[in-house]
């Protein structure tokens, strides 16, 4: 095959290829078999991951043997004994250990010939995990391969069949060449895991939006939740799904910048475990993230380490919670603020509540919300009354429809802070700004500088913003939709009144004469 000219080729482009080269080895390791694409999605991801670490801890090693003066050192070769001496320095920098044996290369040569694949893998995954016991990343390695179940029906109905397919599995991931993408400067792994995750969640049909968020969407919240500011102290997302909302700070500040890491909170454990795997792959380290399992609502896992400066999510839509059913919620410092819970069946405004009560002084918090909040009444509209009066409202974004997986409907975004100079709030009516890109709607760079630069400079523009005072927003009955208060622009084409009522005289004529025409006609049958 002839590969394209890499001097020719954009950043983007670049992506692009090695986006459709994962997805093209993922595709084709099930093409035929029992088991879809969707469902193969840990396995891929895992051996990705496996191959990741693996590469990691070698060229970690590699450099230390190299410092230290050892000529062509080669981890991967080393005997398990002698690596031994540095676990606890491997741990310590990495987190985990791995012993050269158990290497994803070493175990990849010699699957075909290993009848016991299946077990070799379980006991390689389980050694990789509990080596971080007792030590400051266990609770960030513990159970990372728990998604890969080397033993599940699925890969086949004998020991045989399943090695078979992870054995083809473990060769493809070992035979890809990702050289010509790291010689351009790309996230290899960052970029494959990325675009494995979206694809699967673009195949997975309502449920693909649970775990995760479109990057262009990610980026543009990261953009506002950051606010211009140079460095902040932690990011948040206390429904965070895969993690890609979270790791847009990455590219907006830096890991670097954010100062004292990334925290998130997921609820179910197969997308937890996801999340912690996407931070290793796009090179967050297990001591600049903390990333844990449970219900935020009923459970928060972060009370120690609030409040955050940048706050980003898009928590899922109006589903149930225990709300007034459970006497203790109203008495709790992140919902009793507001004199009203939100109802059981329609969470939304618990996750925005709780975000809001872990925001800084100094922060802002960027919230994708379900439109129906932003008008119903009831509950909702005394926990918006609470949220203007107070002045933490400071922008609200129309989005376009179609955007999201599993759902094509237009959600908004609500930007909180508590730090407002003025009590004006801006709505921005983004519906129509976005590209084409398959069957899905998205946001181009574009789209997102317009957005942003919009909601940044409270920047008038007419049929697309308008900046009103919390008196304005008073008199509407505290309704935030973003159609109250942009004037959506009028494409209708413009009618020529005097034109048209002479088309209608003129189609009156013909009618009439036709009508004397067809008189004329009847009068002679009758005759």
């Amino acid at each position: 095959m002839h590969l394209p000219n890499l001097t020719l080729m954009t950043s983007e482009e670049l992506k692009s290829e090695l986006g459709g080269l994962i997805w093209k080895t993922a595709t084709s390791l099930v093409h035929g078999g029992k088991v879809s694409p969707v469902q193969f999605m840990d396995y891929m991801l895992g051996a990705l991951f496996y191959r990741f670490i693996s590469e990691n801890v070698t060229e970690l090693c590699n450099k230390w043997m190299a410092d230290a003066g050892i000529k062509n050192p080669d981890y991967t070769s080393m005997r398990d004994e002698d690596a031994e001496n540095a676990k606890n320095q491997i741990i310590n920098a990495k987190g985990f250990f791995i012993l050269p044996s158990q290497l994803f290369i070493n175990v990849a040569n010699r699957a075909r010939e290993d009848e016991n694949l299946n077990t070799t893998l379980a006991n390689t995954f389980l050694s990789i995990e509990t080596s971080a016991i007792n030590t400051p990343s266990e609770d960030d390695v513990k159970g990372l391969f728990e998604n890969f179940n080397t033993n599940a029906q699925g890969l086949g109905g004998t020991v045989k069949e399943r090695n078979e397919l992870l054995a083809s599995l473990l060769e493809s991931v070992r035979d890809l060449n990702f050289s010509k993408y790291a010689d351009s400067g790309l996230d290899v792994f960052g970029i494959c895991y990325e675009h494995l995750i979206k694809m699967y969640a673009l195949n997975s049909g309502t449920k693909g939006g649970e775990f995760y968020t479109p990057s262009e969407v990610s980026h543009l919240l990261a953009k506002i939740a950051v606010a211009e500011r140079k460095s902040v102290n932690k990011v948040y997302d206390p429904a965070c799904g895969s993690g890609s909302l979270l790791l847009n700070f990455n590219l907006v500040l830096g890991s670097k910048n954010i100062r004292e890491g990334f925290f998130g909170q997921e609820i179910n454990l197969r997308t937890y475990n996801l999340c912690r795997m996407n931070m290793f792959l796009h090179n967050v380290n297990y001591d600049h993230f903390d990333i844990q399992q449970g219900d935020t609502l009923k459970n928060p896992k972060h009370e120690l380490e609030e409040p955050f400066d940048a706050i980003v999510s898009n928590p899922p839509y109006s589903v149930p919670w225990d709300g007034d059913s459970d006497i203790t919620l109203i008495n709790d410092p992140r919902f009793s603020p507001a004199g009203v819970l939100a109802p059981k069946s329609k969470a939304d405004f618990a996750f925005t509540m709780h975000m809001l009560s872990w925001l800084s002084t100094e922060g802002t918090a960027a919230i994708v919300e379900f439109p129906g909040i932003l008008y119903r009444s009831g509950a909702e509209q005394k926990i918006r009354k609470y949220l203007v009066t107070n002045n933490y409202v400071d922008t609200v974004i129309q989005l376009p429809p179609n955007l999201f997986f599993g759902t094509s409907i237009a959600t908004s975004i609500i930007v909180l802070k508590k730090n407002k100079p003025d009590n004006r709030i801006c709505f921005i009516d983004a519906s129509t700004e976005f590209i084409h890109e398959g069957n899905k709607n998205k946001l181009s760079d574009e789209n997102i500088e317009r957005i942003y630069k919009t909601h940044i400079g409270k920047v008038e523009e007419k049929h697309f913003s308008h900046v009103v005072t919390i008196a304005d927003v008073e008199a509407q009955d505290f309704n935030l939709s973003v159609s109250t208060y942009v004037e959506p622009e009028d494409t209708r084409k413009e009618i020529n009144i005097t034109e048209l009522n002479a088309r209608i005289a003129d189609i009156v004529k013909r009618e009439n004469t036709l009508r004397e025409e067809i008189d004329k006609i009847v009068a002679e049958i009758e005759t």
